[in-house]
């Protein structure tokens, strides 16, 4: 029973540490672009000038 008294606050504070990660992590744009890496990664990116040996 004493066991409840400390794993009780404990769970609570972890899952307002992961609320607050989550809303920090909303509020800095991490969940903007979901699509763009899925897509960049199929086309080539031709910047690089080609080199002739």
């Amino acid at each position: 029973m004493e066991n409840l008294l400390v794993l009780i606050p404990v769970a609570l504070g972890l899952g307002l540490v992961g609320l607050i990660a989550f809303l920090w992590a909303m509020k800095s744009g991490q969940f903007d672009d979901l699509d763009g890496a899925a897509h960049r990664i199929l086309f080539d990116d031709d910047d690089q000038p080609q080199r002739k040996v």
